[in-house]
């Protein structure tokens, strides 16, 4: 798959966002990937930037994932958010998709699990519009 649109990662662990970023780079080819450290900071690139994908951690400093999944939605009500988190609990599931998280990565996902998960994700949304 060759995806040469806009990813932000928004997590607080830089290695994770390191290695998320290098697992997106073999899976989808040539996106853009752009890091925010916590919530905030994930606003403030989205509305910069304006990604195509978000992947957003939960658990953060300043502002927590389900808030930025909030306030992402009141922004753009279109943008697609995939939560990538070690939270898993049901109701942060729940949650999750109320707010209009369009999946859900557990961080312990064996790496190629992960890449699946986010190629199928972005082949629903991008190569869906591609044909239309």
């Amino acid at each position: 798959m060759n995806f040469d649109g806009t990813i932000l990662l928004i997590d607080d662990e830089a290695h994770i966002r390191k290695f998320v970023g290098l697992i997106l780079k073999q899976q989808l080819g040539n996106p853009t990937i752009l890091e925010a450290a916590n919530g905030q900071e994930g606003i403030d690139a989205y509305q910069r930037e304006s990604p195509d994908l978000v992947l957003l951690d939960i658990s953060m400093p300043v502002m927590d994932g389900l808030q930025t999944l909030r306030r992402l939605k009141e922004i753009d009500p279109d943008c697609l958010v995939v939560m990538l988190t070690s939270m898993a609990n049901r109701q942060t599931v729940e949650d999750a998709q109320v707010h209009g998280a369009v999946n859900y990565i557990r961080k312990d996902t064996p790496k190629e699990e992960i890449a699946r998960a986010i190629a199928q994700t972005v082949a629903t949304y991008f190569e869906a519009d591609a044909s239309a």
